[in-house]
């Protein structure tokens, strides 16, 4: 699963997790963060749409958390 950050206002934390990949959208996850309540809906997404929002900066791609086996 790939999160990516929403731009959002101060205070909140906003991200999309993307749950499937079809052939001309995406099934995402969003989820909004805010005075610690927290709010989750899951829409459909075009991927046309999807890549604006990447080309604008409007959403970002999460670094990935790199864990190691002892």
């Amino acid at each position: 699963m790939k999160r990516y950050n929403i731009k959002s206002q101060n205070g909140k934390t906003e991200y999309i997790d993307i749950l499937t990949e079809q052939e001309e959208n995406y099934v995402v996850r969003f989820t909004r963060l805010d005075e610690g309540d927290e709010k989750t809906t899951e829409e459909t997404i075009t991927k046309s749409l999807f890549n604006i929002c990447l080309q604008t900066g409007y959403i970002n791609p999460t670094p990935v958390m790199e864990t190691s086996v002892a």
